[in-house]
């Protein structure tokens, strides 16, 4: 395995070494899949824990402590060519040792240089005024602009080391650079930078990109909701939004007027970005059925909702860099707090050290006891860490804290024999193994705890 495998797969999931915990098949009990059976678990697990104002202060304090993220609207109406050029060259590094397209080729040294040349690097000006746009589809965040596979293995169909993360529709950017042929764009998104198609992006000025992004609206409570099917409108029919997103809609639309040749009585009316043939922004009605869920606002943040939130995405198969239309450990955790109105880092290593929350620091140098006694203390929606991998605390039974995340190549769980199954997606399973195994297993590895919700104490005597 080339150095470059290891450290993909360490950022995507977990150390390969850790053993996760998890019952024998024959034990299993499949009511821990279902929400309600860690909610009812919970005292009080319904109490809003933050109200909007405390929300939107806590959104605004990640903002201004963690270098991770940044507040677009207070970003500099002009940037020196100098900070871009670092900011492309620091994303889009060439990978070392061995490397293949899709389908098995090997990458040649040609593909590297071409790959380099891309970038355009000779063509950024001592000073850049950033363009301004909206995200119009769900859009991959990449490392080079191309959209060719590149993995480290010849076999390899799951992790493309070029793919970095992924936009929503509705989302703003600042457009700050500009690839050889034009096709691709290196935007500054709230949590990410990176490489979008230039088609991805609708343009406009930076007063109305803000605007929009600044407007209540509604919110995608479920795990992947899409508009209705419409030829009028080919770019809005059957548009895919994931959890998470938030669009203006439009809630005094006359229910006596359609919307693309239907009549919108069945439905939500929400107003979404459009890119027309000359690359510019314009708004559009489109319809969300009203079966979707979805909710005026973020839901409130209780602990029940997060993991209803969380819980819908249980099966669904693990993407690397939110690819193959899903999500990784990080994105998991991203997509269900922000479906709250609460924002995270997007990736782990930044999560797990984050100052906005209140976090738990872990040394190399605690002993399992310490660890453990930690543990005891996590309530549903701390967010655990190891090495490259985060994981969602849902509940404590018989004194074992249990956790849903995505994971990758079968870090799941080693039963009772001892042998280790495919996993490759969302699961629900004890941190703690039920039997020992030669590996270190998760406690041992545990990094951070990062505490989101608080826990309140109890309500005040009347």
């Amino acid at each position: 395995m080339t150095p470059l495998r290891i450290f993909l797969l360490s950022l995507a999931t977990a150390v390969p070494a850790i053993v996760w915990g998890g019952p024998p098949h024959h034990d299993w009990h499949p009511e821990r899949l279902q929400a309600d059976y860690w909610i009812a678990r919970w005292p009080d697990a319904d109490r809003v824990v933050l109200d909007a104002g405390a929300v939107a202060a806590g959104n605004a304090r990640l903002m201004a402590e963690d270098t991770s993220v940044r507040d677009l609207t207070l970003g500099p109406l002009r940037l020196s060519g100098a900070v871009v050029e670092r900011m492309v060259t620091a994303r889009s590094k060439l990978p070392t040792g061995s490397l293949f397209i899709a389908g098995g080729r090997e990458v040649l040294e040609a593909d590297r240089q071409s790959w380099h040349n891309s970038l355009a690097i000779d063509t950024i000006p001592v000073e850049i005024e950033p363009r301004w746009g909206l995200v119009v589809h769900r859009a991959a965040v990449r490392r080079f602009p191309t959209a060719t596979r590149v993995s480290t293995t010849s076999d390899d169909t799951d992790i493309d080391c070029f793919q970095e993360s992924a936009l929503f529709p509705g989302m703003p950017v600042a457009i700050v650079h500009t690839s050889r042929d034009g096709r691709w764009a290196y935007v500054l998104a709230a949590n990410y930078d990176g490489w979008v198609a230039d088609e991805s992006i609708a343009c406009g000025s930076r007063e109305k990109v803000l605007d929009y992004a600044s407007r209540p609206g509604r919110m995608i409570t479920a795990a992947q909701a899409r508009t209705v099917f419409t030829p009028a409108e080919p770019t809005l029919s059957q548009l895919l939004l994931d959890m998470g997103t938030l669009v203006p809609d439009e809630p005094d639309w006359p229910r006596d007027q359609g919307v693309n040749g239907q009549g919108s009585v069945a439905a939500h009316v929400l107003m979404l970005p459009v890119r027309d043939p000359s690359g510019q922004l314009s708004l559009r009605p489109a319809l969300l059925p009203w079966a979707a869920d979805s909710h005026t606002g973020p839901l409130p943040a209780s602990r029940a909702n997060l993991l209803r939130q969380v819980f819908k995405f249980v099966g669904e198969r693990y993407g690397w860099g939110s690819d193959f239309e899903a999500r990784d450990c990080s994105g998991l955790a991203c997509d269900a707090y922000r479906s709250l109105g609460i924002l995270l880092p997007r990736n782990s290593r930044d999560q797990a050290v984050s100052p906005a929350f209140e976090r738990t620091g872990i040394g190399a140098d605690w002993g399992r006891a310490r660890r453990l006694a930690v543990l005891a203390t996590t309530a549903p929606g701390d967010l655990l860490y190891v090495p490259g991998h985060v994981m969602m605390v849902v509940g404590h039974e018989s004194g074992v804290p249990w956790i849903i995340h995505d994971t990758h190549e079968g870090r799941d769980s080693v039963a009772d024999t001892g042998s280790r199954g495919m996993t490759n997606g969302v699961v629900v399973v004890p941190l703690i193994p039920s039997s020992r195994s030669n590996g270190p297993d998760a406690v041992e590895q545990l990094t951070a705890v990062q505490r989101v919700l608080p826990v309140p104490g109890p309500p005040a005597a009347p």
